[in-house]
């Protein structure tokens, strides 16, 4: 590595780790569930509000229809969580929604689970991050003046972050997704306190504006497919739900048991901070549109551009805990920070599906290393940049996002689901104990419910998001298929050719002759090191090449062969259009076409600098000829390295970087103290 990049990237990423320091460190339940749901409790802090979004098109008067669709997305909720309490007990190795499509439905739609949860975890950084920042913009006007930067600028500090390898340490984790459901809790008790018991009257920041209906007196048809729309819209709740099953090899033992466990708690507590913060949304007269600048009416006039929307659980905490008040700057805070760690729960689920996929040969091989820091560095670069590319295009809008969000999850769900069911059926055909084919009799029948629970949730959503969105995910799911599709043939085709034939064949068998060509332009060092080095290989016949550009110089050069008496034959090629590259290869292939048996192989000599800008100054026409020779069949190219005097600084310095330490790098112990040197008999 050059000096320009080494010292930087030691100081951001840290200094390399050995193989031998990957390790798995196995967490709690109480550790595992902030660890692993943060995303799923994190979504209460935006469901609500899509569901009032998507109301308010008919008007506040459908904002009564909020409890039934609060009570439609918990039913969801304990069906999704039963049945992937099931998967963690059948597949505890973590391969997820992908393992179980892959092993039971097959690999077409092992890869459509896994093209889905690709482009979900993408919107997951995109949605987290832009919702914590609108969180955040609610006490810190500067953030929501400048979203885009500022959703850039936290995805950046993400993935550096696990650039250097940090895992998700049990306080890194526990201690803001506690807060933030503590703080969810208080809010929702000391407000049905202050509206059941006290009486108080709650009024939140938009209570006082009226919605000015886009679609009045719906009815019918119509209104039922608001309402699916607005369902849709609070499944948003659930995103995140996969997680534990992908990490169940991450619990402590008995690890089956324990991710059910935190699964039920999850569910619980996600579902328990919907609902409340739903009703405080309605007791507090909460607002939302679409389009607030001028859905939105302030005596009759529409508020205007300048108006700014703040999340729903940030109207609700104001109306509670008062604005600006300890309470509430906590709440968004915490809100803030566990949006932007539910991101991170993207940056470890897609750069290990990165790694899975190309093991299977899916994707490039290069997803399948670890990096310095023993993370998979180039999964989670590519997850940052299309983060940053989907945060760039829409604004850092979560309303916007969220429209894309949800059909990755409930393909993912759904033929999960179905899989569990061929998972189960296939055992039973083999079970004969009565009491396991009880067990597996029942985890069927909540596998088939989830699975078609699910499956009419994504018809659902396809129907009611289609054109609001959704179409991107799924254009999003179908490059993911048709370019892993690709690879895979990609891989496969190359498999076949390279693989080695069980008898004799062209690529084993000897060549009849090799004949040895040296590429000289001068009589310097460097060609007469190629030259040594070619009779030191004794071809069959050895030849030295050069190409005639300018008449004087090829005089000078055959006059200054024959004074030398160098032994080998010198032939020159005319190039009456000053070509070098093509009359070289034109020869090359007339050897190969006169004597198919024969191999050819042709020495370059090459200069070895140490500055970045010789680079461009030298070994241009090296390069272009090896480019192109190395599309001949039956022609071996050898480079013959000749050190230039910049080379050697550039080994020197290559030197100093390693026996540099970072500062911390090295731990010194007590410095021990010499021992006193003892005298012999004679006093010396």
């Amino acid at each position: 590595m050059s000096k320009l990049t080494d010292v930087p990237k030691r100081i951001l990423i840290g200094r390399a780790l050995r193989s031998d320091r990957l390790g798995e460190t196995l967490l709690p339940k109480r550790i595992a569930l902030p660890v692993f749901a943060s995303d799923p409790l994190s979504s209460v802090a935006y469901a609500p509000g899509e569901v009032l979004l998507v109301l308010s098109i008919a008007g506040v008067s459908a904002y009564h229809f909020s409890p039934w669709i609060a009570l439609a997305v918990v039913v969801l909720m304990f069906t999704v969580v039963a049945s992937y309490r099931q998967n963690v007990h059948a597949y505890p190795s973590g391969g997820g929604d992908y393992e179980v499509a892959n092993t039971n439905l097959g690999p077409q739609a092992g890869l459509t689970v896994a093209s889905a949860l690709l482009v979900d975890y993408v919107l997951t950084v995109a949605v987290s991050i832009s919702s914590g920042v609108e969180n955040l913009g609610s006490a810190v006007d500067f953030v929501i003046e400048h979203k885009v930067l500022s959703a850039i600028v936290m995805i950046l500090l993400l993935t550096l972050m696990n650039l250097r390898g940090v895992k998700e340490s049990g306080k890194l984790f526990a201690i803001p997704t506690y807060v933030f459901v503590g703080a969810v809790f208080v809010m929702i008790a000391w407000g049905a306190w202050r509206g059941l018991v006290m009486g108080d009257t709650m009024e939140a920041p938009t209570a006082h504006l009226e919605i000015k209906a886009e679609h009045q007196g719906l009815a019918g048809f119509a209104l039922v497919f608001l309402l699916l729309r607005a369902f849709s819209s609070g499944c948003a709740a659930l995103t995140g739900v996969e997680a534990i099953s992908n990490g169940v090899p991450a619990f402590r033992k008995p690890k089956s048991k324990n991710a059910a466990t935190t699964l039920a708690l999850m569910g619980g507590l996600a579902v328990t901070m919907f609902c409340g913060i739903i009703g405080l949304a309605m007791a507090t007269d909460v607002k939302m549109a679409e389009a607030p600048s001028t859905n939105l009416l302030e005596n009759g006039v529409p508020v205007g551009d300048g108006f700014v929307q703040h999340p729903v659980i940030s109207q609700v905490a104001e109306a509670v805990f008062g604005n600006g008040s300890f309470l509430f700057v906590l709440l968004a805070a915490a809100t803030a920070l566990v949006l932007f760690l539910a991101a991170n729960t993207a940056y470890n689920g897609f750069p290990l599906l990165g790694s899975i996929l190309a093991q299977d040969r899916y994707l490039p091989r290069q997803l399948h290393t670890r990096g310095d820091r023993l993370a998979f560095s180039n999964g989670i670069v590519l997850l940052a940049g299309a983060a940053i590319l989907l945060v760039w295009i829409y604004d850092a809008d979560s309303t916007k996002l969220i429209q894309l969000y949800i059909v990755g999850v409930f393909v993912s769900f759904t033929l999960s689901q179905i899989g569990m069911v061929r998972h189960w059926n296939r055992h039973l055909k083999t079970e004969r104990d009565q009491a396991a084919r009880r067990r597996m009799i029942r985890s069927r029948a909540i596998n088939t419910f989830g699975a078609f629970f699910t499956g009419m949730v994504l018809v659902v959503v396809l129907a009611t998001k289609f054109t609001h969105g959704a179409w991107v995910a799924l254009l999003g799911m179908l490059i993911f298929y048709g370019t892993m599709t690709a690879i895979r043939k990609h891989y496969d085709r190359v498999a076949a050719e390279i693989a080695a034939d069980e008898g004799p064949s062209d690529d084993s068998v000897r060549p009849s002759r090799v004949h040895s060509i040296v590429l000289v332009s001068k009589v310097h060092k460097p060609t007469l090191r190629a030259l040594a080095f070619a009779k030191l290989t004794r071809s069959d016949t050895l030849e030295a090449l050069s190409i005639s550009v300018d008449q004087a110089e090829t005089k000078a050069l055959r006059a200054e062969w024959e004074r030398r008496g160098i032994n080998v034959p010198l032939k020159i090629l005319d190039s009456p259009y000053r070509e070098i590259t093509r009359p070289v290869v034109e020869y090359v292939k007339g050897l190969r076409s006169e004597n198919p048996r024969d191999a050819v192989s042709v020495y370059i000599p090459e200069y070895v600098v140490g500055r970045w800008y010789e680079h461009l100054l030298h070994n241009q026409s090296a390069l272009r000829l090896k480019g192109r020779l190395l599309f001949t069949p039956g022609v071996m190219v050898t480079s013959v390295p000749y050190q230039l005097e910049s080379s050697e600084l550039a080994k020197r310095r290559a030197k100093k970087r390693q026996e540099w330490n970072a500062p911390g790098a090295v731990r010194r112990g007590p410095v021990d103290t010499p021992r006193p040197r003892q005298k012999d008999p004679a006093g010396k």
